[in-house]
């Protein structure tokens, strides 16, 4: 018969737990056990805990595979309903203050798996009247993680809480999106002059360039989703090397289907489980898209830097809305925090990419150990991504006007519209004009009538606003 012994050590009460390497003290309010107390003492790298949506996917793994193991005749039924129960309860928040061990813990997360195990096996003795740690009524091991493995579990958990996390992410980039597509209409018929080499080009619309930054949100959109279906095949079933050892038949099917039931997701087995286990190449393709995002957007971030600079001594081409004051010392300066922020948050989920790279790359045979960091990496990219998305679409985006007295005078100055003139004059004596142009501090209208190689008609018509924007 299981005796719960409390100790007393001044105010705090233990109880003692015992695993496979012997007895631990516990606190006796914990719903963890005894491998959860020896992780906690090896793993403190990030001071933080796994991520929401990773304790709820492993939560809805357990409870799909008791049904599973329960409508196979595996687990008892008073067993199961208890650990269904218990997995109901943390799904709807509680007890989440009890998955206490570090996000960067053991290879494989078996560190992580245990705690999940563990919170689950004591609040299911709970519902049954049994006090916390009697494991021989219900045990971590043997009942709540029956037909599993930390090398099966902890990526399926990985696939479904990236998924999840990308859907949280989606209306985000969306609401980004929709803000830039407004301001391209605003600016549609504000005339710039475009730059390539950061040197003055040809004229451009301020509106046709922030759709196509709308574009390349949208298109790098279009991959984090595309990446995203490759997670929909999950490895739930393998167990320890992807040959379902320890699993009844037809158990990996009726998990599968169980798990994408209470999620919500599409979850389909994965074709070839010795490979789900050994390989985390969707993983790399989702942060690989959403570094690709990050790229997008850092390029999108400092062209609105450079042309809201100034406003004297820079571009000063559009004016940004203020979010607080620029500077402690320099009274009314306005700075673009929001896009600098981006641009921070950016350079973040681009090295959080190549974390993801190397632990990808560092599976050996049936395996790939390196899930935790793969995981929180992941996460942490996307969460920073949709916290900061609408705020910048809302906040500036959304607040940004042109300069048009400032553009036009731009386009009025600039010499480089002597390359509409190049198929009436050539080349050569358009070169010839920019120079004397440029050295003169002259205006191309009216040095190319002065000369006499236009009139004054024929000029304006080739240089006027609508032959100037006019794409075919």
């Amino acid at each position: 018969m299981f005796i719960n012994t409390v100790y007393h050590n001044g105010a705090m009460k233990f109880r003692v737990d015992k695993d496979s390497l012997g007895e631990v003290k516990i606190p006796s309010g914990a719903y963890y056990g005894a491998f959860t107390a020896r992780a906690l003492k090896h793993y403190k790298a990030t001071g933080l805990k796994s991520h929401k949506n990773l304790i709820k996917a492993y939560v809805m793994i357990k409870r799909s595979a008791a049904l599973a193991n329960m409508q196979l005749k595996k687990l008892d039924s008073k067993k199961g309903n208890a650990i269904v129960k218990a997995c109901d309860e943390i799904l709807d928040d509680s007890l989440m203050d009890q998955f206490v061990v570090d996000a960067i813990n053991s290879g494989a997360g078996t560190a992580f798996n245990m705690n999940v195990n563990e919170v689950i096996a004591n609040r299911a003795l709970e519902i049954l009247g049994k006090s916390k740690g009697d494991y021989k009524s219900i045990n971590p091991n043997d009942d709540v993680n029956m037909s599993q493995s930390s090398n099966d579990t902890f990526p399926t958990a990985m696939h479904l809480a990236i998924l999840m996390d990308v859907n949280e992410l989606v209306p985000a980039i969306n609401k980004l999106i929709a803000s830039l597509r407004r301001k391209a209409k605003e600016f549609s018929k504000v005339a710039k002059v475009g730059r390539t080499h950061l040197m003055d080009a040809l004229p451009i619309t301020l509106g046709a360039e922030f759709d196509a930054y709308a574009t390349a949100i949208e298109n790098a959109k279009h991959a984090v989703e595309s990446a995203r279906s490759e997670l929909e095949y999950v490895a739930l079933g393998g167990t320890a090397v992807g040959t379902g050892a320890n699993a009844p038949k037809g158990y990996r099917v009726l998990a599968i289907k169980n798990l994408a039931k209470i999620s919500s997701l599409i979850l389909k087995p994965a074709n070839d489980m010795r490979y789900a286990l050994q390989s985390r190449f969707g993983v790399a393709n989702v942060s690989s898209s959403l570094r690709n995002l990050a790229l997008e957007l850092i390029r999108i971030a400092n062209d609105i830097r450079l042309m809201s600079s100034g406003p004297i001594a820079g571009l000063a081409e559009i004016n940004i809305p203020a979010v607080h004051a620029g500077s402690s010392i320099m009274p009314g300066k306005v700075n673009p925090s929001l896009a600098e922020s981006l641009n921070m948050v950016c350079y973040n989920v681009v090295g959080n990419d190549v974390s993801v790279a190397l632990a990808v790359q560092a599976g050996q045979f049936e395996l790939n150990v390196m899930l935790p960091v793969m995981v929180k990496c992941v996460l942490d990219s996307i969460d920073m991504l949709k916290n900061t998305l609408p705020l910048l679409a809302e906040n500036m985006i959304d607040g940004l006007n042109a300069n048009k007295e400032k553009l036009e005078a731009y386009i009025e100055k600039s010499l480089v519209l002597v390359t509409l003139l190049t198929p009436y004059i050539g080349y050569m004596q358009a070169a010839e004009l920019y120079k004397e142009a440029l050295k003169s501090n002259a205006n191309i209208r009216d040095l190319v009538v002065k000369k006499g190689l236009m009139s004054k008609e024929k000029v304006d018509k080739i240089l006027s606003k609508k032959n100037l924007l006019t794409i075919e």
